[in-house]
């Protein structure tokens, strides 16, 4: 389910805008130190790839990697702090140091975001090869 406000800035909610136009596609009511995923296929290794972003200070602070097969972009050497679980034939990687202010990225086949218990199809939300725009305000 889709929240929709005006459009002034709201504190605790997450929105996702169009990166050129600035079109809002959808906002998220969401309290620190909420928790959403986006969640896409890798295109090299063609298994499923989900990063959890927790909200921390109103940054978007990378929390987790899960993954099912290493491949191009997937980290496969552990930094100092991170932590690498199994859970049955998933590998999820914890313990990163990293925040952004806004998570920008190009919508392929198949990206969710998984927010609230609610799964959201972001090609079908904002379009196939849609440059977006993540931000928490």
């Amino acid at each position: 389910m889709v929240l929709h406000f005006n459009d002034s800035q709201i504190s605790g909610v997450l929105e996702i805008r169009n990166a050129g136009s600035g079109r809002v596609y959808g906002r998220w009511q969401l309290d620190e130190p909420g928790r959403f995923a986006i969640e896409f296929t890798h295109s090299v290794n063609r298994s499923p790839v989900r990063e959890t972003f927790q909200i921390e200070n109103g940054m978007l602070a990378l929390e987790s990697v899960r993954f099912y097969a290493f491949g191009a972009g997937i980290q496969s050497d552990l930094e100092e702090g991170q932590t690498l679980s199994q859970d049955g034939d998933a590998m999820i990687l914890f313990g990163f140091d990293f925040s952004l202010k806004k998570l920008n990225l190009i919508v392929g086949t198949g990206h969710l975001l998984l927010i609230n218990d609610k799964t959201v199809s972001l090609e079908e939300l904002c379009g196939r090869n849609t440059q977006i725009t993540i931000q928490y305000r």
